[in-house]
């Protein structure tokens, strides 16, 4: 047997310290360079030394990559999928420490002179020695870290399960790396003749209240959708304001009607969704003049545990068309004290409605090229091309105003839920068990609070609600889409266990020590021990 480079908990915290050593942070060239060094370390272990051509990188979009490495035993079929990220959120909020942030070892230490302006949580574990700061330490290069561990181990131990290490880009964004990753994962099956068992993921567990130490694992995740909306009212000169109406007023009734609204909450296994919240509300007026404000735009952010994309979509126009009642009940009186006839009421339209008006009334052709003027924009994110897209068409069809043009913005984590499929029902016992053995306990959730990678896995929609998605994207087809196809095929369980940590975003990112080094890696080998149990009956 050979000697294992990641079997001690000083080996993977030298690891975990390299990983993190690489910056990077989304959309950096960091991000762009992970994944080639990645795949150098892996390349040090005798299995992909032998068998070179089972690391493989894979272009997400240009000039970023996410990594897949096989090890499989030459009889078996049944097969875990190990998923990663590796991209972490900037680094800015570190001040003058910035240049420590990707250092734990350097940032823990320097941390101690400036202990007292911490918060008393994280002063308080810092002066445990039972924490290791940095980005990236728990969301989610430890994760990683613990997976290439397992590979390397399945590889030297010639465990009769086949692992799929996939750790991909974007995650902390729109997700790009899994999306693509999709795709592959359904090559490499039908190339292979693999047949995936569960989707697994080592995503951090996150303290549910202050001073809580609690390990928890998830057998599902959250989903997210942002319905947006473009207002489009009548302009006008300041001196003459009941002339036309401000995109603002209009806006301010839906904001009134989304935040908050327990229309979208959501309840199963005793959890809920986070209510409803916008998340982004402004007027399209560049620059100051006297001419009203009479385009405006808002994000709004909704969870998801059972909706699909169709189903939230009837409950945004629902609202929009409430809030556009009140709206033009409270025009109305206006009129009437003021003695003016108004210039009408405020409509609720889908963008699919609003694209079909303009493409009847300018052409197919003008519609594309005004879609690839905005698409080729690259200081604009997909949230500002799907908002400016559905402006521009409303601008063309400007006798349709006042309107609110209801749409959906990237990105759309679809929610999974694993808990009572049988194999993670048993996977969660043996995980608590050998938890137990190192006195820890450990409580299931069942939805991860967290977006992870893992919404584009085991994809359940009867009713085939991601068609409403596709029809009211402005972007899709064009700088975004999700694979549904591809995701209905990948139906294996999810499962979610990963290392205790805390602050995740925050310059107080920081990874428990024991529960990263000793305890998680004991609790994964005992699950993967377990699983090629079971896989022996099939070899």
């Amino acid at each position: 047997m050979g000697k294992l480079l990641w079997g001690t908990p000083a080996d993977l915290r030298a690891l975990l310290c390299e990983l993190v050593s690489w910056e990077s942070r989304t959309l950096t060239e960091g991000e762009k360079e992970f994944p080639f060094k990645v795949r150098e370390k892996l390349q040090n272990l005798d299995y992909f030394q032998q068998r070179p051509d089972f690391l493989q990188l894979h272009e997400a979009d240009p000039g970023r990559n996410l990594l897949m490495a096989l090890y499989e035993h030459p009889k078996a079929v049944d097969t875990i999928v190990l998923i990663s990220h590796f991209d972490t959120v900037q680094t800015e909020e570190y001040g003058d420490l910035e240049v420590l942030a990707c250092n734990p070892e350097k940032l823990t230490k320097k941390l101690f002179e400036r202990k007292k302006e911490l918060p008393d949580e994280a002063r308080f574990d810092l002066e445990s020695g039972k924490y290791l700061f940095g980005r990236g330490t728990m969301d989610m290069k430890m994760g990683l870290a613990l997976h290439m561990a397992l590979i390397e181990k399945a590889g030297i131990e010639q465990w009769p399960l086949n692992l799929v290490l996939l750790t991909v880009p974007d995650e902390e964004v729109n997700s790009a790396g899994m999306r693509i990753a999709v795709e592959e994962l359904v090559k490499l099956r039908e190339q292979r003749g693999l047949s995936y068992k569960m989707f697994f993921n080592s995503e951090p567990a996150f303290s549910q209240q202050p001073g809580d130490e609690k390990h928890y694992i998830y057998s599902g995740t959250l989903g997210k959708i942002m319905p947006a909306a473009v207002f489009y009212g009548k302009e006008t000169h300041v001196g003459e304001p009941l002339k036309g109406m401000t995109a603002n007023y209009m806006a301010s009734f839906l904001a009134q009607a989304m935040e908050w609204n327990s229309l979208y909450h959501e309840s199963d296994f005793g959890e809920s969704t986070p209510l409803p919240v916008s998340l982004q509300q402004k007027d399209l007026k560049m620059q100051y003049s006297t001419q009203t404000p009479y385009r405006a735009t808002a994000l709004y952010n909704v969870f998801l545990m059972k909706r699909n994309a169709a189903e939230v979509m009837e409950l945004f126009e629902q609202t929009a068309r409430q809030a556009a009642a009140v709206c033009n009940t409270a025009y109305a009186e206006l009129c009437r004290r003021e003695g003016i006839e108004g210039i009408g009421e405020v409509r609720v339209l889908r963008y699919e409605q609003l694209l079909a008006y303009a493409e009847i009334k300018r052409g197919t052709d003008f519609v594309a090229h005004l879609k690839a003027e905005i698409l080729s924009h690259p200081e604009w994110d997909e949230r500002e091309k799907s908002l400016r897209i559905a402006d521009k068409l409303m601008i063309q069809c400007h006798e349709l105003a006042p309107a609110i043009v209801l749409l959906f913005a990237p990105p759309y984590y679809p929610a999974v839920n694993s808990s009572e499929d049988p194999l993670i029902v048993g996977c969660v016992a043996t995980v608590k068990e050998a938890a137990a053995e190192l006195g820890v306990e450990v409580d299931q959730i069942h939805y991860f609070n967290g977006l992870c990678d893992l919404s584009y896995v085991n994809y359940s929609d009867n009713g085939n609600g991601w068609s409403s998605y596709e029809r009211n994207t402005p972007v899709w087809g064009e700088t975004y889409s999700i694979p549904f196809a591809g995701m209905l095929e990948l139906q294996a369980p999810v499962l979610n266990v990963g290392p205790f940590g805390k602050d995740a975003h925050q310059y107080t990112e920081r990874l428990h020590i024991d529960s990263a080094f000793v305890q998680t890696p004991h609790i994964l080998e005992s699950l993967m021990k377990s699983l090629c149990k079971q896989a022996l009956e099939t070899v």
